[in-house]
Parts: structure tokens; C-alpha cells; sequence
């Protein structure tokens, strides 16, 4: 996640016309969104969400129900840069990083031979990263630096990545032929993981009469890139009170069952039968950063509880680990981090 450039100061009033000109932006991209984009409100409000935090999205569904589309309507709307990479087995780390090439010149006769970086599509602003689980481990890990360190090295040498950088990456959660699991520490790496459901029957219907229509509605350019900028860094000086803070903290460990690291008897009765890792502070940023999004969107500069709540399967669904007897008992993350929700006290218990 990106850092901010420099902090921000302004007056109450200025803090509160900037929260709503965020609202404001925020509801224009999702509109332009819209003219394309049938349903899938919950999807799109989590991929904005990510993009106005500057984190990285992993969006799972079944093909054919608009994951591509969405992040490229995005792209338009917002005039960014976008490259999409379609991940399969014998794609090379290089294919995705770049590479140094031999170039030469001629210096009065002397031909003099060099190597020089060129930059693969993951120098841009947003990368659709398509079925990103069907390459090999070897070329996911690839993206490793690039998502947390927004560089790439080759030779060497550090080669920065434009600013904002946000890895929006897809995969098919039904068809595991010939596909390779994320490893937990590629998953860590994004903020949310979005699962993207069957459009409803009216839905559908409306995506037939959009589709097959003689004209078909254009993406406007609402957003420019530097005001998105300042909207990553207006998230983060929304403040958040210290017995807040402490709740996601406890939300985060009580994701560990007891036995396990950094568990401090937070955890429930599904968390300790069925977890066997659970979330890393990476989690507790994101619930931080996600839910003071969330305020900005009410109209208020101050984290409520209740934002934390609102993105808490989002951030935490993949970042936790079940062992074998969740997979035998059929019991999803979800279900998991929900009974959590519902039970961990708002007041810490001395």
C-alpha cells in the first residue's frame, strides 16, 4: 500500500469540503462504472474502495460475469494507464517484469554492445493480472516486489513503478485443472479479495439489452490521476480513536486460535476448530485503511466501529488458512470471520 507524499494540513472546514469532494469523486466513478457495469454494486464499491486506498484486489468468479470488463471500464473512467497480462502456464517472470536486452552502437566504427532494461506491462497504473492462478509459482512470485515494493529489479538495478500501482488480479474459483494455488504470501499482498457472484434474472436481462444493442454506452473520463493521488493521501489522515484501533487489533488476533502466534484468547470456538493460521497485521492495516474509506464516504473524518465491520470479509477471507477438518465440514472463511464479528466484544475486557 501506497505511502503517502507528504501529510496533510488543512482547517476543519477545508478537512470537511475535501471529505466531500471524496464522496463526491468516489459516486462519479462509480456512475461512469455504471453505464457499462450492470449490478455488481458490493464488487464495485470494493474495487473503488481499493483503488482509493491505493491497494491491490483479487477478484474471484466464474467467467463470463465481468470481472475484465469492470477493471477496464475502471481504467477509462479514471485515465489511467492499464496493461492486462493473461497468466498461463508458460508465462515467464520476464514476460510480466521485463527484461534487459543487448542493444548496440556505433561510436566512430566501434560498435559497443550494452544492456538495457525494457519494461514489461507491469510498468503502469492499473495491471489486470487475468486467471492469475493458472501460471507457475515461480511467475506469480514475480509480481511479490512489485505489489509491496512498487519496483521491479532486474540486474541489479531498482526500477520504480508509476504512481499509483494497483494489481486488479481474476481467477476461477470452479476450474482447478491446470491451475497453482496463491501462495499465502501472494494473498497477503492484496487488500480485498471480492467474490463476484451470477448476476440476478433482471440483471441478466439488462446485460442482454446493453450487449446486444446497436450502440453501446462509452466510459466517460470523470477522475484524473493526480486527484486520485490526493484522495489516497486524504484517506489516511482521517483519524481513528484509540478503543477503535484497539478493536481491529482484536478482530486481527482473534482470528488466531489459541496455541497459535500472537494468540491472546480472542479467538471463538470455529476460529480454534477450524484455523490453522490466521490473519497477519497486513490484515490490520487494511481494516485500518478500509474503514477510514468507509468514513469518508459517510461525510465524517473519524472511524466508527461499524467501518471496520463493513470491510471485514473482504480484508480478512483470504488471509486466513482453515486446516483439514474445515474442508471436511464444508466451513468457509466467511462463515468464520462473520460468527467472529458477531461475538467479539466492542469494549476490550480487562
Amino acid at each position: 500500500m501506497n505511502e503517502p507524499t507528504k501529510p496533510i494540513e488543512m482547517t476543519a472546514d477545508q478537512l470537511t469540503a475535501a471529505a466531500e469532494r471524496f464522496g463526491s469523486d468516489f459516486s462519479a466513478v462509480r456512475a461512469a462504472v455504471g453505464r457499462v457495469m450492470v449490478g455488481q454494486t458490493e464488487i464495485v464499491d470494493g474495487v473503488l474502495t481499493c483503488l482509493f486506498v491505493g491497494g491491490h484486489a483479487l477478484l474471484e468468479g466464474v467467467p463470463g460475469i465481468g470481472k475484465t470488463l469492470l477493471i477496464r471500464t475502471l481504467a477509462r473512467a479514471l485515465n489511467l494507464s492499464f496493461s492486462r497480462v493473461q497468466f498461463t502456464p508458460d508465462l515467464m517472470p520476464a514476460d510480466i517484469t521485463g527484461t534487459a536486452v543487448v542493444t548496440e552502437t556505433d561510436r566512430g566504427g566501434v560498435r559497443d554492445r550494452s544492456f538495457t532494461f525494457q519494461p514489461g506491462p507491469v510498468f503502469t497504473n492499473i495491471l489486470l493480472a487475468d486467471e492469475i492462478n493458472r501460471a507457475t509459482p515461480k511467475t506469480q512470485s514475480s509480481l511479490l516486489e512489485a505489489m509491496q515494493e512498487r519496483a521491479v529489479t532486474s540486474g541489479g538495478v531498482t526500477h520504480p513503478l508509476p504512481d499509483p500501482f494497483i494489481v486488479l488480479a481474476t481467477q476461477n474459483p470452479i476450474e482447478q485443472e491446470g491451475t497453482y494455488p496463491l501462495p499465502e504470501a501472494q494473498l497477503d499482498r492484496f487488500f480485498f479479495k471480492l467474490l463476484v457472484r451470477m448476476p440476478s434474472r433482471a440483471e441478466l436481462a439488462e446485460i442482454i439489452d446493453r450487449t446486444t444493442a446497436p450502440n453501446p454506452l462509452e466510459t466517460p473520463m470523470v477522475l484524473e490521476r493526480s486527484v486520485l493521488l490526493e484522495h489516497q493521501r486524504l484517506v489516511r489522515a482521517v483519524v481513528i480513536a484509540p478503543h477503535v484501533r484497539d478493536y481491529a487489533v482484536r478482530l486481527v488476533l482473534g482470528t488466531h486460535p489459541v496455541g497459535t502466534l500472537s494468540a491472546a484468547g480472542f479467538s471463538t470456538p470455529l476460529v480454534d476448530r477450524f484455523i490453522r493460521l490466521g490473519a497477519s497485521p497486513r490484515a490490520a492495516q487494511t481494516l485500518v485503511l478500509g474503514a477510514k474509506c468507509k468514513a469518508l464516504l459517510d461525510g465524517r473524518f473519524a472511524v466508527s466501529i461499524d467501518d471496520l465491520r463493513s470491510v471485514a470479509l473482504p480484508a480478512l477471507r483470504h488471509r486466513l488458512i482453515l486446516n483439514f477438518e474445515a474442508s471436511a465440514e464444508g466451513a468457509s472463511p466467511d462463515a468464520i470471520i462473520e460468527n467472529l464479528l458477531t461475538t467479539l466484544p466492542v469494549e476490550a475486557v480487562s
